[in-house]
């Protein structure tokens, strides 16, 4: 499959995994509410096996399976045999760390949440935990089962099936609202029949969207059997791989860990742990439409030319890589900045609660560029199978995060917060984004960005006043007072007619100056539709 064609199949699941799971947010959080205690007892909990599970995908499979998997494929049986292995290996691993998360619940909450939660919400968000962990097995094999497809060049399914995900959610929120009421923030209203099926629709959700992988696994045609023979698979060095990836995402960990228990601190009365979240999944509808729909084609492409030591195309990849990237990345930045009220309006249950959040979420945009950067670069050391240089950089930005989040919690107000954190998370990224480009040239050469840095400034002008018509049309909506924040669904409009306008600005300046990258682009598309 072509990188236009992967690139497309995986932006349209993207896009409508994301506008389900942003229907998901919605429901949710009209059942529990944006700013409250509740809210944030049910987000902390229901992040633990995500965290979890960062540091098993993030950390081991991206790193180590999509490399050896490519390796693997010019084996006689194209990899089967490995893949059995592997798929047996995964099982045990992750459903032996399940089980001791489970065991575990109250400690992983007072390990997140111990410096902001009263007793009641602290036992609240312990009961929601019980429910939750057990999505870390399921996500653990959905991680396993989709990269390996990724490195077959089987994109779809992997893209696709977290939608199954957002419909059993929303369908399992929306009875909850009918059994029980919503924008239930107060914890004396909930009891454990409340809990049950709060916390057991959202782990329902990602086992559904595991056996529809499953199901898309034994269509590919790829055997699915369990495999104990491990030894001979490389274990030695997987292992090694394996080692610095999970130090890397360990940190990253950590690091949530501290954001998290400054957050806390407001929980109640302005934004936290669950507003927080809300905003952060708001900044990942362009990092996953763009990013990681691009990005994914072209580390699979670049692993390959790894593999056969074509240095001179894997060059050519991380350029173009990086312009397609910032083409679409920098303008979708704008947008999502001007828009930055009425999109936080969705998520929140008043207008005064989205002027609160709109911060938060203006705060990670700083860092969306150099994401998209960092997104190639970094996953070009894992193609070379270097996982010890990532954790030098990722240790970096960890520390910034760690001292400066420190000093937001001792000197930001708590209404502030969350922004802060959230800013000086994305202020570490762009300084891991500069040391790992460093690092990667010092590794492979130069890398002939020059072209590819003053392309990204071209991109940035025109944004500009691209993301100012934007952000014009919510002045003339009436601003914080207009109709763009009355509810949850003129949010949402609002936000669509203000990317609608940056995005026609942004066109059309392309067009008169002539940027090569959208000719690139368009050509990529007529490829594919031909």
């Amino acid at each position: 499959m072509g990188l236009g064609r992967a690139s497309a199949m995986i932006a349209a699941g993207t896009l409508t995994s994301r506008i389900t799971g942003l229907l998901r947010t919605v429901v949710l959080v009209a059942a529990v509410g944006a700013i409250g205690e509740t809210g944030d007892a049910f987000a902390t909990a229901n992040s633990l096996p995500n965290s979890i599970y960062q540091v098993i995908s993030a950390g081991v499979l991206t790193g180590v399976i999509v490399p050896q998997v490519v390796r693997a494929m010019a084996q006689k049986d194209s990899g089967h045999a490995f893949l059995a292995k592997l798929l047996t290996l995964g099982f045990v691993l992750v459903g032996g760390i399940t089980v001791v998360a489970f065991f575990c619940a109250p400690l992983l909450v007072s390990l997140y949440a111990s410096a902001g939660f009263s007793p009641a919400q602290h036992a609240l968000a312990t009961q929601f935990a019980y429910w939750c962990i057990p999505q870390l097995f399921f996500y653990g094999m959905f991680a396993l089962l989709g990269e390996i497809l990724n490195a077959r060049r089987i994109f779809a399914p992997y893209a696709w099936a977290p939608i199954m995900n957002n419909v059993v959610s929303i369908a399992g929120f929306l009875v909850f609202m009918m059994l029980f009421g919503s924008d239930l923030n107060q914890i004396s209203a909930w009891d454990s029949t409340m809990v049950m099926v709060l916390g057991g629709t959202a782990t329902l959700g990602i086992v559904a969207q595991t056996v529809v992988l499953v199901f898309f696994w034994r269509r590919a045609g790829i055997p699915l059997r369990l495999d104990f023979r491990w030894r001979g698979m490389g274990l030695g060095h997987m292992r090694t791989l394996a080692t610095w990836t999970l130090l890397t995402t360990l940190i990253g960990q950590l690091v949530g860990i501290v954001q998290t228990q400054t957050l806390s601190v407001a929980s109640g009365g302005y934004p936290s742990v669950f507003a927080s979240q809300n905003a952060w999944l708001v900044y990942m509808v362009p990092y996953s439409m763009i990013i990681l729909a691009i990005g994914t084609p072209y580390f699979t492409r670049i692993s390959e030319h790894a593999a056969a030591k074509r240095d001179v195309e894997l060059r050519g990849d991380i350029a173009q890589s990086i312009r397609i990237l910032g083409l679409f990345v920098i303008v979708a930045t704008a947008a999502v900045a001007a828009a930055a009220a009425p999109a936080s309006r969705v998520f929140s249950n008043g207008a005064g609660q989205a002027v609160l959040i709109a911060p938060v979420l203006l705060a990670f945009l700083v860092s969306l560029l150099p994401m998209a950067v960092l997104f190639i670069v970094q996953r070009t050391f894992y193609a070379y199978g270097d996982a010890r240089t990532p954790f030098i950089f990722t240790v970096v930005q960890a520390s910034l995060v760690l001292v400066f989040t420190i000093v937001v919690a001792f000197t930001v107000p708590v209404e502030w917060r969350a922004a802060a954190v959230a800013l000086v998370q994305a202020c570490s990224g762009i300084v891991q984004t500069v040391l790992a480009t460093i690092l990667l040239r010092r590794k492979i050469g130069p890398l002939g960005l020059g072209s590819t840095w003053t392309a990204l400034v071209r991109f940035a002008l025109m944004a500009i006043p691209a993301g100012a018509a934007g952000y014009g049309m919510y002045l003339l909506s009436g601003g914080a007072d207009g109709w763009m924040l009355q509810d949850k669904l003129w949010g949402a409009l609002g936000a669509a007619v203000i990317a609608a306008v940056a995005g026609a600005v942004y066109l059309l300046l392309l067009f008169l100056f002539r940027v090569p990258e959208l000719r690139v682009a368009i050509d990529t598309v007529r490829r594919r539709r031909g």
